[in-house]
């Protein structure tokens, strides 16, 4: 082999190794939602080429004359045995196979940072984030606590099928189980693990395209939280503030019903949060209702629509009103008057069989088993209702 061609095999070794490096800064960290190669985790890419004298049989899919390289990637992550790994492994390997240039057959080898450099990037994140993340006059995350004046209105199924839909229509979405006492959104979404802890910072846990947070997720279902106030505002304080949730289109709050500690402390930590109060028709429900919508007269906040559950049964192509009729519509005039700007009725839910027995199965039952949005009614409701406040 001459100098000359020698030269030229380097010079195309070294394009390679930097364009694929390039290439890798394309793959984002599905928790972290930076690239891999901001965050570090990429420490070495190697081009060796192959040739017939080199002991390696060469593809049959390889054309003739083309000139194929093992890329060996060294990847450092975060912590061992992340639960996304073979995501990010795939995403690695699609960033090198669909080079343009040569066939390049990736190696990957896999490792987990040390404690020094992982302190180091937990220490750069919180820097990055600034604390709570969502109070910051730049933030363009839009907000919506949902809150009821009562339990037993569903409340936790339209924080979780509202969240389930804004993923599904492609939003960056975000939830937070604010209902300490009454945490459900966790067996809503099916989730039985806990959050990844990253040196002192917690990973939100992802099912059904929602980055999820909730103290369920630690207590386990079968525990009594017995917290008094303080408590329960330094624990949405630590969801906001020690959870890496990068930057979210959307954050949805399950708030506890009525108008207590937790409803304040969500006014004061996010004073941008609107409000989406769900009530059942009957007036026993939609009267308590107006009062959950009213605290905006009292703390930051912004009334923006109510919804109205279980409005009917359908049985045999007949509505049924088991719970009265229009609960929904006397909330929404009632805010309208109270608060000076009009509080439009988002949308009206039916009851049906198949929303319990979803949820039972960790799944929002405005999505298909495949995670795409479902055809029924229910979901259609929910698509209207998620681009009305989006919109």
């Amino acid at each position: 082999m001459t100098d000359s061609s020698t030269s030229v095999m380097a010079d195309e070794k070294k394009t390679i190794e930097s364009a694929i490096f390039q290439r890798l800064g394309r793959v984002i960290d599905p928790e972290l939602g930076r690239s891999i190669t901001d965050l570090k985790m990429i420490t070495g890419v190697e081009a060796t080429l192959r040739t017939e004298d080199s002991g390696y049989t060469l593809p049959v899919q390889a054309a003739e004359g083309e000139r194929i390289y093992d890329v060996t990637i060294t990847v450092e992550l975060t912590v061992a045995g992340c639960p996304l790994t073979e995501r990010i492994l795939n995403d690695i390997t699609a960033a090198v196979t669909t080079y343009p240039g040569a066939m390049l057959i990736p190696k990957v080898s896999v490792s987990s940072m040390s404690q020094e450099k992982l302190t180091g990037l937990v220490a750069e994140l919180k820097a990055a984030r600034r604390q709570n993340p969502f109070s910051n006059s730049h933030s363009k995350t839009k907000i919506f606590a949902v809150v009821s004046g009562k339990g037993g209105v569903g409340k936790s199924s339209v924080s979780a099928n509202l969240a389930a839909t804004l993923a599904a229509l492609g939003y960056d979405t975000a939830a937070i189980d604010a209902d300490i006492y009454g945490f459900s959104l966790p067996n809503l979404f099916g989730v039985r693990s806990q959050p990844t802890n990253l040196d002192g910072m917690l990973m939100p846990v992802t099912a059904w395209g929602v980055k999820l947070m909730s103290i369920g997720m630690f207590a386990g279902t079968d525990k009594a939280i017995l917290w008094r106030g303080p408590r329960l505002q330094r624990s949405l304080q630590q969801f906001l503030s020690d959870v890496w949730w990068g930057t979210p289109d959307v954050l949805v709050l399950d708030l506890a019903p009525g108008t207590g500690d937790m409803a304040i402390s969500v006014a004061q930590m996010l004073p941008n949060a609107e409000l989406i109060v769900v009530t059942t028709p009957q007036p026993s429900a939609s009267e308590i209702a107006v009062r959950a919508g009213l605290i905006s007269l009292q703390l930051p906040g912004h009334v923006r629509g109510v919804v109205e559950n279980m409005s009917w049964y359908e049985h045999g192509g007949e509505r049924l009103h088991i719970f009265g009729e229009g609960g929904g519509e006397r909330v929404a005039q009632k805010l309208t008057d109270s608060v000076g700007y009009e509080v439009p009725l988002l949308g009206q839910l039916p009851l049906e069989t198949e929303i319990r027995t979803d949820a039972e199965a960790g799944r929002p039952a405005v999505l298909r088993e495949d995670g795409s949005l479902d055809d029924s009614e229910i979901a259609r409701t929910f698509t209207n209702i998620a681009t009305h406040l989006m919109a």
